[in-house]
């Protein structure tokens, strides 16, 4: 799965011999991941071509001489290509050459040494655990800490994540964002010290139907919660993730949604401008392709603005909506979920149908002539040209499905 990697700024430096280089602002889903030259990137470059050969993306080529503005504009651009594309493979974002070097990146950043120290993940109901861990652990290592601590068998791992959550002055909460694998979390923790977030353990699925293997380990739901489970699923939203009311431009312009992912669909309460309510469903199995794009801040000092534009097909026609809102990344990860849970479903029924199917009938079987659903996806880290809607040569990137 690509992640949304983005250099937000390159700060120009002077070394102590007189010479100067530039510093790349790292950031992963809009947040500061850590700080790096251009040398230290094509050092680990050279690490993951030993290991990986050609299947590393292409690094962006040195320049022996000074280097113009559109130069370093290029290099800017090059090297967040490189960081998503190198994302690609699962091997390489598993390896210890990939992991090592972003530990140490975090950690030089915001010069947190290794050493002990305890760290809270909460749950859903506000209480939480306190955990005796490493500063240099990621977040792959606290999630089984943590179940561990749960009893939650490590089969079932994989169905729970860790997420960064904000606290709000009136008591509300906003997830942030999905902690990757590889990320430290405290010390991230330390670098978004400014928005009030914690630590939190969800779930991380979106099909309801998987929570039958969750209720078939007693180690990890006791009865309690087993009745509580049975109850809620007949609520209309359960299982959803609901994201913080943001603006949209569907039905028509300076509309607000509220907006909850899940169950194969993205469903919006969508207020017009005329105060009427309107309850809308975007169906996954309808959506062609999405991208995240960082509009820019409107103010000196004021967050950026995010928006998550997705083309939709209504009444055989294809159109774009776009939702304006800071949890665009979380959405957009919402969105592959679900896309990854639909294939390896139809990979399993697949699969099972292989195994019923007599002889006979399997060396007879005839090509299926539906068709497939093509998922685009891409992150655009700064607006640079207008996307038509009826254009046939899109900007988007295509992804396979091993990518997702």
């Amino acid at each position: 799965m690509k992640l949304h990697f983005s250099i937000a700024a390159a700060e120009e430096l002077r070394e102590r011999r007189g010479g100067r280089y530039m510093l790349y602002s790292v950031c992963l889903e809009g947040f500061l991941l850590g700080k790096a030259r251009y040398s230290q990137l094509r050092r680990w470059d050279a690490q993951l071509r030993q290991l990986f050969g050609s299947t590393v993306p292409a690094f962006p080529p040195k320049f022996y001489l000074a280097m113009t503005k559109s130069m370093a504009d290029e290099r800017r651009s090059q090297l967040e290509q490189y960081l998503q594309n190198v994302t690609l493979d699962s091997n390489i974002t598993n390896s210890d050459v990939f992991i090592g070097f972003f530990r140490k990146l975090q950690q030089d950043t915001f010069k947190i040494e290794t050493q002990r120290a305890s760290l809270d993940v909460y749950f859903a109901d506000g209480s939480n655990i306190r955990l005796d861990i490493q500063t240099s652990d990621t977040a792959e290592r606290i999630l089984e800490v943590t179940s561990y601590k749960m009893g939650l068998s490590r089969e079932l791992i994989g169905y729970f994540s860790l997420f960064f959550i904000q606290d709000h002055s009136d008591g509300a909460l906003s997830v942030v964002k999905k902690v990757a694998e590889f990320e430290l979390p405290y010390v991230s923790l330390q670098s978004m010290k400014e928005l009030h977030c914690k630590l939190g353990i969800r779930k991380w699925y979106m099909d309801p139907s998987l929570d039958t293997l969750l209720m078939d380990c007693r180690a990890s739901i006791n009865l309690l919660y087993i009745q509580f489970l049975k109850l809620v699923r007949e609520l209309q939203f359960y299982g959803y993730i609901r994201l913080d009311p943001c603006l949209c431009d569907y039905p028509e312009a300076g509309c607000s949604a509220d907006i909850y992912v899940g169950n194969n669909e993205i469903n919006c309460c969508i207020k017009l401008p005329t105060n009427q309510t309107k309850e809308v469903s975007f169906k996954i199995n309808r959506l062609r392709c999405w991208q995240v794009t960082f509009l820019g801040a409107e103010k000196d000092g004021e967050e950026e603005t995010l928006e998550l534009r997705f083309e939709y097909r209504d009444s055989d026609k294809w159109q774009w909506i776009i939702f304006y809102t800071k949890q665009a990344f979380l959405l957009s990860s919402c969105l592959k979920k679900i896309i990854s849970e639909q294939m390896m479903k139809a990979s399993k029924e697949s699969q099972e149908m292989e195994v019923k199917m007599p002889e006979s009938t399997k060396n007879n079987k005839k090509p299926s002539s539906q068709q497939k659903q093509v998922v685009h996806s891409s992150f655009i880290s700064r607006r640079r040209f207008l996307v038509q809607p009826n254009e046939e040569d899109y900007v988007f990137e295509k992804i396979r499905e091993e990518d997702l």
